[in-house]
């Protein structure tokens, strides 16, 4: 048995903030029903990847789901979302809050129905402010939380390329669900869990903005140098690129007489973390030297023994083959539903090591399990037919 045996979760959500929640929730034994539309959400073709074009981020993000199709907009359908909600434990939707009023999803329609119920929802700002009504993705949290300014160039803001924003925002969703749950158990009723991208992109963002409230060193990008240490960046070597972090004294020191340099130990312009990260240009400009006419593989070798963090830059084709990722099982070859090939899924973040999160079925064809759901709730297969019929499944 899981840790979330027995719980029902309904996921309304799309792309990555809520589906990806619930997918974790899954991961953990919840009993997780995908309600999509009849024709299919725009997130199940990106960007695609198989043979009926599903996208790579839908095999991630619906995994340990069953899927069903539903047209909410419809009569019948209200009612069987109705249905659905007495049964479940969690409703999962990132939705805008006037949306979420409009289908019949908000926390006081849905605690009318059912008073444990646990809502979570995600929104791109926040409540109350003057942009909470404004649709978002995972760059308007990485754009307004100061991130996207200082990790570009002075000419220019850049955009990570991974939907870190989302991501985290999804992991705390979860947080905040299983939370709500343990509420639950203590007190008989359920809450409203509800996070935003912009909130998420703030709370990693905070020590920079704390550090700019309170001393005002209104810092500008340099790229993948470190703002308070250094040498932390990234340098090329003969035959590719790395990243090296190094903080604090000790490893200061440690990489000194690893390059053969002792003597900067007696410049004051290197004397601690911060007055080395106001000189990082030079302190990187060393390290690049060091490194260029070495391979990758050398200077990893010697920063590891050094005890100096290091790794390399690697390209997704590098990361499918890289040893420490393979033999780890960080990226397992899972099934795909309805295709005989496989896909490399990387598992739950976390490990306990009594209630084992458990890859346990690929995220669902479209509307795989909606006869088998609707069975559930008493539908024979005559209803369904005649559901089906009119498109309200």
């Amino acid at each position: 048995m899981s840790l979330l045996t027995g719980i029902r979760v309904l996921d309304f959500g799309r792309f990555i903030a809520g589906p990806y929640c619930a997918a974790l929730l899954g991961d953990l034994g919840a009993d997780v029903i995908r309600v999509e539309r009849v024709e299919g959400g725009e997130d199940r073709y990106m960007p695609p990847v198989t043979e009926a074009g599903e996208g790579g981020l839908y095999l991630q993000m619906n995994r340990n789901k069953r899927g069903m199709t539903l047209d909410l907009g419809h009569d019948d359908g209200r009612r069987i979302v109705q249905q659905l909600v007495a049964t479940a434990d969690v409703v999962v939707a990132n939705l805008p809050p006037a949306t979420l009023t409009q289908l019949g999803l908000d926390y006081a329609t849905l605690s009318a129905l059912n008073a444990r119920i646990v809502l979570a929802t995600v929104s791109a700002y926040g409540p109350g402010g003057p942009y909470s009504e404004r649709p978002g993705f995972d760059s308007i949290g990485q754009a307004m939380s100061g991130a996207m300014f200082l990790s570009g160039l002075p000419d220019a803001p850049a955009r990570a390329a991974v939907p870190y924003v989302d991501v985290s925002t999804a992991q705390a969703l979860a947080m905040g669900v299983l939370a709500a749950l343990w509420s639950r158990e203590r007190h008989g009723h359920g809450q409203h869990v509800e996070g935003s991208l912009l909130r998420s992109a703030l709370v990693m963002g905070n020590a920079t903005i704390i550090e700019q409230a309170l001393r005002a060193p209104d810092r500008v990008p340099q790229g993948s140098r470190g703002f308070t240490a250094a040498p932390s960046d990234v340098f090329r070597a003969s035959d590719g690129w790395l990243v090296v972090a190094t903080i604090g004294q000790p490893m200061f020191e440690r990489w000194c007489r690893l390059i053969g340099q002792p003597g900067l130990l007696d410049d004051p312009r290197f004397a601690d973390d911060e007055q080395r990260g106001n000189h990082s240009l030079e302190i990187s400009a060393l390290m690049a030297d060091w490194c260029a006419t070495r391979s990758r593989d050398e200077l990893l070798q010697a920063l590891a023994r050094a005890k100096i963090p290091a790794a390399p830059v690697l390209s997704p084709q590098q990361a499918l083959d890289d040893p420490h990722i393979r033999a780890t099982g960080l990226l397992q070859e899972r099934p795909i539903a309805g295709s005989a090939r496989h896909a490399p899924i990387a598992p739950h973040p976390v490990d306990l090591s009594q209630d084992a999160a458990q890859f346990v079925h690929p995220a669902p064809t479209l509307g795989q399990h909606t006869q088998e759901i609707l069975a559930e709730l008493g539908y024979d297969a005559a209803a369904v037919a005649a559901l089906r019929a009119r498109r309200v499944v």
